[in-house]
């Protein structure tokens, strides 16, 4: 009976982990997406990558001086900003890893510019155990305005 109760204690406490872990995902990512799209449609123009190519940082000229360029790019695993002349910060908490940061210039001759992001999210997972396993792709575009 002990051992029945102990096995329950254990998958209940495995699944709670689980949970929390896909929410910590889930709202890494979603913040992350939300951070890019906001500062690309308040950006006046799109430094780099060039119209019709991709790269894995994003430039972009922003109204205030102190600001320019806002740069956004990955650095082992975490998504970071930069603003002007500033330190990098970074956006993404540690539990989680970001990998194929990719942002696409889809922007056409005579229109304020279009970007597409795309990233994965995974729960950084050092033991290998199953229940911090968890990965989810993310994609948006977003237009200057």
């Amino acid at each position: 009976m002990l051992t029945l109760i102990s096995i329950f204690i254990a998958a209940t406490l495995e699944s709670r982990v689980k949970s929390q872990t896909i929410a910590e995902v889930e709202q890494g990512g979603a913040q992350a997406l939300d951070i890019i799209t906001q500062v690309v449609r308040n950006a006046v123009s799109i430094n780099s990558p060039a119209t019709s190519t991709t790269g894995g940082t994003l430039s972009l000229g922003v109204v205030d001086p102190l600001k320019n360029p806002t740069v956004f790019d990955l650095n082992i695993g975490r998504l970071r900003i930069t603003e002007g002349a500033g330190t990098p910060v970074e956006v993404t908490i540690s539990k989680i890893s970001v990998s194929s940061l990719i942002f696409s210039n889809l922007s056409k001759i005579n229109t304020p510019g279009t970007i597409r992001v795309e990233f994965t999210v995974s729960h950084n997972n050092p033991g290998g155990r199953n229940e911090f396993e968890f990965s989810k792709n993310y994609t948006a575009s977003a237009s200057l305005r």
